[in-house]
């Protein structure tokens, strides 16, 4: 072990079954953290966790899950592991890698992780620690949070460089399943007019907010239940395809009639089962394909 390391991770991969109560059981035997990853994450088997509006997931972990506990650097690893496995009743203790963590200024370390982003033509995402490369660009200042959306996933840039060509004028704008606020914001700082905002994570509505405000950018942002009524010139929904799907009478429902639609969050082969589920409303088509995700979007029908 390096001498500067200070702290150990103990990596374990294990099913979907057995994640969070091993998380727990890892904590309570003296992990100092615990976090669950997705195995697949970055393939084209990742599989997020998301609930329906008004209702919880499903599954609480991955269907091939990643433990990854902190501990101190004297603690032992093959015996924590040994009791944590033990306390599950598991047969055999599940195989596991550690690695050293060094002793580092972790706010320096975090930091350096997240360098500004360029989007589209003219679009920049900057950490608050950062200069903005180019002033009299679109700035977004943001920093990486509990909500989903800083610039980094191709979904969300996907969906950033439709939102910079498509808006001209003064359009309203609907983002639903707003995360961090970031389409929202851009919205604004692309010329609409009114822009709202509606998540259904109370935590994303908050942070959507304050995100807002550091960005001076004026954006209604609430709950489902809370969102006003009517329709809007623009609509665009950075969410997953199977609630995409089952939400399409909805959000067809919230575009004007010839205003644009904008999906994302759906992978190239699920392309055609979310189109096939807004056809009876709007025509989509892909608009954009970037590392394995699409964006698509079409106009809504005329009365």
């Amino acid at each position: 072990m390096s001498e500067s390391a200070s702290y150990r991770e103990l990596v374990i991969e294990i099913g979907r079954e057995h994640a969070e109560a091993l998380s727990d059981a890892l904590l309570d035997l003296g992990a100092l953290s615990v976090s669950v990853e997705d195995a697949d994450a970055d393939t084209p088997d990742e599989q997020p966790l998301f609930g329906e509006p008004g209702l919880t997931p499903e599954r609480e972990a991955w269907t091939h899950s990643r433990v990854i506990a902190l501990v101190d650097s004297d603690a032992q690893p093959d015996v924590l592991l040994a009791a944590a496995a033990n306390e599950l009743g598991l047969a055999h203790t599940p195989a596991y890698t550690v690695r050293d963590v060094a002793d580092e200024d972790w706010v320096r370390l975090t930091q350096s992780q997240f360098d500004p982003i360029p989007i589209g033509k003219r679009i920049w995402v900057v950490p608050s620690w950062h200069d903005a490369p180019d002033p009299d660009a679109l700035i977004l200042e943001l920093d990486p949070g509990l909500a989903f959306g800083t610039g980094s996933h191709p979904t969300t840039r996907l969906c950033m460089e439709w939102l910079e060509q498509t808006i001209t004028g003064a359009p309203s704008v609907l983002d639903y399943g707003c995360g961090s606020g970031i389409l929202a914001i851009l919205a604004r700082k692309c010329g609409a007019q009114r822009v709202v905002g509606v998540d259904i994570d109370p935590q994303a509505v908050d942070a959507a907010r304050q995100n807002s405000a550091r960005n001076q950018a004026s954006v209604e942002y609430a709950l489902p239940d809370d969102a006003p009524d009517g329709t809007f010139d623009i609509v665009v929904a950075n969410i997953l395809s199977n609630p995409l799907k089952l939400m399409a009478s909805m959000l067809s429902s919230r575009v004007r009639p010839g205003g644009r639609l904008a999906l994302s969050g759906v992978l190239a082969r699920q392309a055609d089962d979310v189109i096939a589920a807004y056809a009876p409303y709007i025509t989509l088509s892909v608009w954009r394909e970037h590392e394995g995700w699409v964006c698509l979007s079409g106009v809504a029908h005329a009365a």
